[in-house]
């Protein structure tokens, strides 16, 4: 039998309210389940939590070459969650998000989900973004790598579309305390499509969403991985902070390790789940709203694939009407398949989560 209060039932009533009038408007609409997850696991304390973010506020003159463009609560807050609550990381966190916008212009000119390169990389489904989260409360994105079309997307343009994503979804203070899954399905990338994944831009990506946002990635999952893919891990594994690392799993064509990291009744059937097929255009008809169907008319063709056809006078000078693939291959029978443990060693995770 377990101890028994001696408070009166008012008392802990009382005791309750006291807890709810600590917390800060900063923590509102927060389950008391991810509130206490916030202070077991991110050192979130709600009666110190302005002076957190106060201290963080009163570095930015360190940093005179820097325009700090945005410093409120709320924002310096999702810093500090990302690195727990130690300032002066949450500060160089910030300081490198703002660094990198200024040294990559470019990519952030017209930063929304109407620019005709992000809007092309959503709507072929750059990134995926599943409805439902996690038995951890986190949000799962995918990428099936065969759909990159790179005489229509390019590499920047996709990741320029994956970091205005994770714009709009780090929004949501649930996700920055519970984090992303992110899930990359390699199956049929050719060899001549990894041969366009150079030294330089692996860089920039790994420099925008390793160093430079406030995301917190509880897992990176490689799928169906050719060997080029394994090599080119290995190329980058060095840029990689061991942090990092030890959230990446190589889980090859093995679904049972993949599933014993994500349940399947939050995965797609692509990957072994209980959910129905990913639709690609469901998070792109979330951020374009009214303009999804005003530049592509998309008529499934069958379960596998997509005819995209373009309306937009734009785009057709600057592509031909494609045959999109929609990535299904992984349910394909001997693609994926569940294996005994121990059956085949090197399609078990090479690293594990801590």
């Amino acid at each position: 039998m377990g101890p028994v209060s001696l408070l009166p039932k008012y008392q802990k009533l009382s005791t309750w309210n006291g807890d709810l009038a600590k917390m800060t408007h900063l923590q509102a609409g927060l389950s008391p389940e991810t509130i206490e997850k916030a202070r077991l696991e991110l050192n979130e304390n709600p009666d110190v939590l302005h002076q957190d973010i106060q201290q963080v506020r009163d570095m930015i003159i360190t940093r005179p070459d820097i325009g700090f463009l945005r410093t409120d609560d709320a924002f310096i807050l999702r810093f500090l969650r990302a690195r727990k609550f130690h300032q002066a990381d949450a500060f160089r966190l910030l300081a490198q998000y703002f660094q990198y916008r200024q040294l990559n212009l470019d990519m952030f000119k017209n930063f929304k989900a109407d620019d005709p390169g992000i809007k092309r990389a959503l709507i072929d489904g750059f990134p995926g973004v599943l409805e439902n989260r996690n038995h951890y409360g986190r949000k799962i994105l995918l990428l099936f790598a065969a759909n990159w079309d790179q005489s229509r997307n390019s590499f920047t343009d996709i990741l320029r579309a994956i970091l205005l994503s994770l714009e709009v979804l780090i929004e949501d203070p649930e996700l920055q305390i519970n984090g992303f899954i992110l899930i990359i399905d390699w199956s049929n990338f050719s060899f001549k499509q990894a041969s366009k994944l150079t030294p330089s831009i692996l860089k920039l990506a790994i420099e925008g969403l390793q160093d430079s946002f406030p995301a917190r990635f509880g897992g990176v999952h490689f799928v169906n991985q050719p060997w080029y893919i394994h090599a080119l891990y290995t190329l980058i594994k060095p840029f990689l902070k061991d942090k990092t690392r030890k959230r990446i799993f190589l889980h090859g064509n093995n679904l049972n390790s993949l599933h014993q990291l994500i349940h399947p009744e939050f995965l797609p059937s692509e990957f072994g789940g209980t959910l129905p097929p990913y639709d690609m255009g469901t998070w792109a008809r979330t951020l374009l709203g009214p303009d999804y169907s005003d530049e592509n008319d998309y008529t499934h063709t069958s379960y596998n694939a997509m005819h995209v056809k373009h309306t937009s006078s734009n785009l057709e000078r600057e592509c031909s009407p494609k045959l999109m693939k929609r990535s299904q291959s992984v349910v394909e029978a001997g693609t994926l398949k569940h294996e005994e443990k121990g059956e085949n060693e090197n399609t078990q995770p090479l690293l594990a989560l801590d």
